[in-house]
């Protein structure tokens, strides 16, 4: 990788822990920390979150005609969501195992946490639970997606993809073969190396 794009991924890294700080400090106008895995809330922002809470009763009443009847097919996505799940575990416990790359932790890329909030519903709580599942599960299955891939196939693509997976950035280019020769073997040990997982 030349010296210019190692500095722009360089300052990308820093522009990503400003935005982490920033976030982290917009996190505390609303709760106080993390404690035995949930955010902690003072009793008056508690009391305040039950008051605009919607009954279920309402929260149906409400609902668009197409939200309701489309309910039966999003949720019916649990059954591929949990074959993925158990297929991704399997996957790494076969393959990274056999390539000495360190497995990708689930639990960074799921989190269940949003049916604490006081101010939602059961239906909402319900929801969250499965959006945080799904929405993670893609993260975690992209990030195994990614390990493999810079495993096999570390080669840019011609055509400019739309959100490349986190090691894409290190790939060769597309047609530099002289290159993909030199660093397949150095990208696998990069692999191998990772630490926070």
């Amino acid at each position: 990788m030349s010296d210019e794009i190692e500095i722009l991924i360089q300052k990308l890294k820093t522009l990503e822990d400003e935005i982490e700080t920033t976030i982290e400090a917009k996190k505390a106008k609303f709760y106080q920390g993390i404690q035995d895995g949930k955010a902690v809330f003072d009793e008056a922002t508690k009391k305040a979150q039950r008051k605009v809470k919607i009954g279920i009763d309402k929260y149906i009443f409400k609902s668009k005609f197409a939200t309701i009847i489309t309910a039966p097919i999003i949720y019916g996505m649990i059954i591929p969501f949990v074959i993925l799940d158990i297929a991704l575990g399997v996957y790494q416990l076969c393959c990274f195992t056999a390539w000495q790359i360190p497995r990708v932790k689930r639990s960074k890329y799921i989190v269940i946490d949003r049916q604490y909030l006081d101010y939602l519903n059961i239906i909402e709580k319900i929801n969250c639970v499965y959006c945080g599942y799904g929405n993670g599960l893609m993260a975690y299955g992209r990030e195994v997606a990614g390990r493999t891939e810079q495993y096999w196939c570390p080669i840019k693509h011609a055509m400019k993809t739309k959100t490349p997976h986190d090691h894409y950035k290190n790939f060769v280019e597309y047609g530099d073969f002289e290159s993909y020769k030199a660093q397949l073997e150095k990208l696998r040990d990069d692999l191998r190396k990772l630490k926070d997982n």
